[in-house]
């Protein structure tokens, strides 16, 4: 067994190599298995959509705000994988007595980044963790930020209309992206009427994909009451994924960019 510290300043102690993982959370359900882990996977959430291999095949204990205590006992996990913004501290505490539970913190890159070194060390995966830092910053790196910074809110939930404040990975995904959160100094993420978006002077709205699945139905009846901003639905496991899929996120952006020229 080692001691480790988790990104929330618990320490815990976990195996030298752990053969029976419980991922709690979908962008590091992914990572685990881009850090080359296959069968050591015993267990994930429903909302663990990536590998579809995994969804598949693997067992489900839950969602992440509800996980299912006794899919988890019969698992027997040595180690779990939560993380602080997706997971209930209740079920986290009450997790802990049993197993060892490693909790992430992210609200920005270098957060996420951390985080991949520390699961990479968890899991042996230290080297393959290496390469996915560096690949991800050399991405990162060749985003072109030119001109002004459009001012900007992604809406992440409707009924009430919900926006990422300050503080969260997708505010900090927007900064690097080139674009101004009207909603940064709120904290976390703050509900709000459409006016306020006019009062703000937003001039772009991203609809996230998830957690609320915006449609074109949805970009259509915004439009029309926002004439002079533009709407555009985006992909929100990109603006709020942070593990692996970060590779792909700065190409993304590039195009966004592009587009709202």
């Amino acid at each position: 067994m080692r001691s480790a510290i988790d990104q929330c300043g618990r320490s815990i102690r976990v195996p030298d190599l752990p053969e029976r993982i419980i991922s709690l959370v979908p962008s590091q359900t992914e990572l685990l298995y881009d850090l080359g882990l296959r069968e050591e996977v015993c267990g994930i959430t429903k909302f663990c959509i990536h590998p579809d291999a995994w969804y598949r095949s693997k067992t489900k204990v839950g969602g992440t705000k509800q996980v299912k205590t006794a899919a988890i006992l019969q698992l027997q996990p040595d180690l779990i994988i939560a993380g602080k913004e997706e997971n209930s501290k209740e079920q986290v505490l009450a997790l802990e007595h049993e197993f060892p539970v490693w909790v992430s913190d992210v609200s920005n890159l270098s957060g996420a980044l951390d985080m991949i070194q520390q699961v990479g060390w968890l899991t042996g995966k230290t080297v393959k963790a290496a390469e996915l830092v560096d690949g991800i910053r050399e991405a990162f790196s060749s985003l072109v930020i030119e001109g002004a910074r459009p001012r900007a809110a992604c809406l992440i939930w409707k009924d009430p209309y919900m926006a990422a404040g300050g503080g969260t990975f997708i505010h900090s995904m927007m900064e690097a992206a080139g674009f101004e959160n009207i909603f940064k100094p709120a904290t976390r993420y703050p509900a709000f009427q459409l006016p306020e978006l006019r009062a703000l002077h937003c001039e772009i709205v991203f609809l996230s994909s998830e957690p609320y699945p915006f449609k074109e139905k949805h970009r259509a009846e915004l439009q029309a009451q926002l004439p002079g901003t533009k709407i555009i639905r985006v992909d929100g496991e990109l603006f709020s994924w942070y593990g692996s899929r970060l590779l792909k996120a700065p190409a993304y952006f590039q195009k966004l960019r592009d587009q709202v020229k």
